[in-house]
Order: structure tokens, then C-alpha cells, then sequence
């Protein structure tokens, strides 16, 4: 019996965004990602690489106010194309643990793929910024992803001093998390 194939596509379009996504779960790592925002395009596409997601993204949002909408908007999206991709979630390993380092850095990430939200973000990044990019955005992200995707997800940085490092550390580490809960 061939197993259905789970991906999915959105199209979401505020005031402040304009967003289409098109995710697989079972890909091989392929991204296209335009967000407008370099640095956020940069852990997008190593969450799809490491995870061995399929990720097609275009953003076009309100970043001449700031980064917040797009940035947020995208976890949203992401997060509702992940829910509907997994359908009822059966047969799958559903928990997974993964410690990963990235260079000074080192980001724990526990995940049950549950249909219940949940996040504990436990890290403090060493600035506020990495180039333009705020670094508290990183958690709103994060918060929207569980929020639309109903998973259970425990996010903790337990070392680092390049805020570059500790950030992919955290992404990466979700992606290879995600991927393992999934199979």
C-alpha cells in the first residue's frame, strides 16, 4: 500500500503579509525561500536541509516597520501546512530528543508531535541582534510554529557566545528533531 504523501500548501494574505508556502514533510531537503529577510531566509533553509523538509516560500511583507509580521506570520504558516500535512498523526515515532552543536554552540530539542501546543524556549541569545535581524524573534517564530502545528516542543540553549552559532544551533536542532518525530 503507498503511503500518501504528506505535504501541504497555504496562502495567507493580512494587511501585513502577503505568503505562499508549499511544505512536504517526506522531501529531501530542497528550499526556495524569500522572505526578504536574509538572515531568517538563512535558518529556513537549513531547517528544510537538515530536516529533510521540501520548503517553497515567498514572503512579501511590512519590513519597513520591522521584521515581527513576516517573521511571525511564516511560523503560522508553517506551522498550519505541517498540521494538515501530518493529518491524524498515526503511525508515527512521535517523541524525539536531539542535543546538537554548532561550533561554540550547543541546543537541545525535545518534541511530541502530540496535537497539543506547547513551548518552553529556553534561551538567551548573547545580543539582540544578529546584523538586522532581532534576535527575540526567533521565540516568536518558534510560538507560532507550535501554536498552528499542535505540537509539544521544549527548546534549550545550553551554550554559545556567537548569537549566529546559537540561533542555527537551535533551528538545526529542530529540524533533525522534527524529521526523527515524524518517521
Amino acid at each position: 500500500m503507498k503511503q500518501q504523501q504528506r505535504k501541504h500548501s497555504i496562502k495567507r494574505h493580512t494587511n501585513e503579509t502577503k505568503i505562499e508556502l508549499a511544505f512536504a514533510v517526506d522531501g529531501t531537503g530542497q528550499s526556495v525561500i524569500k522572505t526578504g529577510i536574509a538572515f531568517f531566509d538563512h535558518m529556513l533553509d537549513l531547517f528544510a536541509k537538515h530536516g529533510l523538509f521540501d520548503l517553497q516560500l515567498t514572503v512579501d511583507g511590512d519590513l519597513d516597520v520591522d521584521f515581527h509580521h513576516s517573521v511571525e506570520d511564516v511560523g503560522i504558516c508553517l506551522g498550519q501546512a505541517f498540521h494538515h500535512a501530518m493529518g491524524y498523526c498515526q503511525s508515527i515515532v512521535r517523541f524525539s530528543d536531539v542535543t546538537l552543536p554548532m561550533d561554540d554552540s550547543l541546543s537541545q530539542c525535545v518534541i511530541d508531535v502530540s496535537n497539543r501546543p506547547y513551548l518552553k524556549f529556553n534561551a538567551v541569545f548573547s545580543n539582540a541582534k544578529v546584523g538586522q535581524f532581532d534576535t527575540e524573534l526567533v521565540q516568536e517564530f518558534f510560538q507560532a510554529f507550535v501554536n498552528n502545528a499542535r505540537i509539544n516542543l521544549h527548546l534549550n540553549l545550553h551554550e554559545g557566545t556567537n548569537v549566529h552559532h546559537q540561533i542555527e544551533a537551535c533551528f538545526k536542532a529542530f529540524a533533525v528533531c522534527l524529521d526523527r518525530a515524524t518517521r
